[in-house]
């Protein structure tokens, strides 16, 4: 069976390593120690993260899209053509590249140093403000 550290969690849930701790010793998910080590099993860490997501719609904080693959970062570069446009985001540790119109970059008012979520759905990426 597949195991996750505390901190591998925190980063599967898209929170702290503080947040992930508080919430296991709330009971929200199981853990168990392996020496020093906190675990969390696989299959456990998979069903907390479909409930954690599934309250966020609920709640109302998931975005209105059909996009559910969203990257938060910041925007790094951009490259316009005459029609169209290149905008690179830094979404943590991921190069997120998006080929969109120039006018779309216009649009949305899209510039180097702003903070954006790239949206990936199939082959495209989709930018939306934050």
């Amino acid at each position: 069976m597949v195991t996750y550290t505390i901190g591998q969690a925190a980063d599967l849930l898209g929170v702290s390593i503080d947040t992930a701790r508080r919430w296991a010793d709330a009971d929200r998910f199981p853990t168990r120690r392996e020496g020093k080590r906190r675990m969390v099993d696989g299959p456990d860490l998979a069903a907390f993260c479909v409930e954690v997501a599934q309250e966020a719609t609920e709640d109302g904080d998931a975005p209105y899209t059909s996009a559910r693959n969203a990257f938060p970062g910041i925007v790094t570069a951009i490259k316009l053509g005459d029609v169209a446009a290149q905008v690179e985001v830094q979404a943590g540790p991921h190069r997120v590249v998006s080929l969109l119109t120039r006018e779309a970059v216009e649009d949305l008012g899209l510039e180097v140093g702003l903070q954006v979520i790239a949206r990936v759905k199939s082959t495209s990426v989709h930018i939306d403000r934050g």
